[in-house]
């Protein structure tokens, strides 16, 4: 039974997109008959191989469901009781994650002003204070958002800076990588390049905003850092009975070039859509999969009558429009055309 129409597209999130087709078909073929469940299954032992010819030889992985649980597990690994957690003050873990790093691992977080939504060394220095102070919540974890919640992306040597501050302080650093692929189509650059090769700690790796069904997967970097998290995976929720499912899709995303065809696309449709708005005013670089415009409030809720999408800053008339892995050029065009009409 199908209740919505499949021509229907928008620019809300990629998280509105369906599955790929060859996600779907990898779904099918890990169907049927039996597998030990938890994780102890060959899709899962496959793709412990699959993560580390991208990321290196120690890389350890845990797949789980959601970008929330991957955050909130990662960051819970790498905390102290008292510990904290800097990051942006638009990261995706301080205003979309509902308070979960706060409510589900008691995880104090520390946010910084940032240009475009990127943490800078002379930003982070505001907060790597107090260490010894029994009063304030311990500094212990720094968290990178690739690409920015704003659509912007960190280069290789930007995270390098970060991770050498942060290392020398005694800090990890997490990064949310639930965009990482789209990062990494647009410097073209190789997935290690932006995480393994430059000091990130554990990564937060997304799937289902490229494609997959549901899945994300937590991964240790640095091998001194695997402490309990098969345990912690458990106790928070995010340990698929059935999780051969998960590990298939990635097999499929990452076996073949598919998650660079997916972020390549989804990208080049960001880039299409910012260069056809002539006139219009646009946020924050168009790096990634993500544009951000300025436009009259009249115009904003024409534009609503005829497309999904959020507003962001609605004291600026700002909204974001995303793009994703199925997203056409007619379907760029389209928005183009009615937002010359309603300006």
């Amino acid at each position: 039974m199908r209740l919505h129409d499949t021509e229907l597209r928008g620019f809300a999130s990629d998280n509105y997109a369906g599955i790929h087709p060859e996600i779907l078909a990898a779904l099918s073929e890990a169907n049927g008959g039996h597998q030990v469940s938890y994780g102890a299954d060959v899709y899962t032992e496959r793709l412990a191989e699959v993560f580390r010819v991208h990321f290196g030889d120690h890389t350890r992985a845990y797949p789980v469901l959601n970008g929330t649980g991957a955050n909130v597990l990662s960051l819970q690994a790498l905390c102290d009781r008292w510990g904290s957690v800097i990051c942006s003050d638009t990261a995706h873990v301080h205003t979309d994650e509902g308070g979960a790093p706060e409510k589900m691992a008691g995880i104090k977080l520390l946010p910084l002003p940032t240009e475009h939504g990127k943490l800078t060394v002379e930003v982070l220095q505001r907060e790597t204070w107090g260490f010894d102070d029994p009063h304030r919540a311990q500094p212990q974890v720094i968290t990178l958002t690739q690409s920015s919640e704003l659509g912007t992306v960190y280069t290789p040597g930007e995270i390098a800076a970060i991770t050498e501050f942060a290392h020398g302080h005694d800090l990890k650093v997490h990064m949310d990588g639930s965009r990482l692929a789209n990062a990494a189509a647009h410097l073209g650059l190789p997935l290690r390049a932006l995480t393994t090769d430059v000091g990130v700690d554990l990564l937060s790796f997304g799937g289902t905003k490229n494609g997959l069904m549901l899945g994300e997967a937590v991964l240790v970097l640095n091998p001194a850092l695997d402490r309990g998290l098969d345990r912690l995976r458990k106790t928070s929720m995010q340990l698929a009975s059935k999780l051969r499912f998960v590990s298939a899709q990635f097999l499929a995303l990452l076996e073949s070039d598919l998650w660079l065809r997916n972020a390549t696309h989804a990208n080049a449709m960001a880039t299409r859509l910012a260069d056809g708005l002539d006139g219009v005013t646009i946020s924050h670089p168009v790096q990634a999969n993500a544009v951000f415009v300025e436009l009259p409030a009249p115009a904003l809720k024409q534009l609503h009558g005829q497309f999904h999408f959020y507003d962001w800053n609605v004291t600026k008339g700002q909204a974001r429009w995303m793009t994703s892995f199925d997203t056409t050029p007619d379907d760029v065009e389209a928005l183009i055309k009615a937002t010359r009409m309603a300006v």
